[in-house]
């Protein structure tokens, strides 16, 4: 993994003006991953997306931790049965 594409969890918080214990529990839940190197918390640039998703969900629907992660659930749920469905339509595809 390269230092390049780690974002310090410090610069996130200012940057978006959110407490540490928000990314920390967003780690503890498993809703995004946290690499530690040399005692520095980073996240990887390519969680931002997820992670700005989860921080309007809590902060602008007000929406704890724990409703993130149920609403984590669902979204995965409903991209599996997606991509269930469009395997159903091309198999459904060669028989017409």
């Amino acid at each position: 993994m390269n230092l390049e594409d780690l974002i310090p969890t410090d610069e996130i918080c200012t940057r978006y003006k959110i407490e540490r214990t928000f990314v920390s529990s967003l780690y503890e839940s498993g809703l995004i991953e946290i690499v530690t190197v040399e005692e520095t918390e980073y996240v990887h640039c390519d969680e931002i997306s997820e992670f700005e998703r989860l921080r309007r969900l809590h902060y602008d629907l007000d929406i704890n931790v724990e409703g993130l992660e149920a609403i984590q659930h669902l979204i995965g749920q409903v991209k599996k049965l997606q991509k269930q469905n469009q395997k159903l339509k091309n198999r459904l595809g060669l028989y017409e």
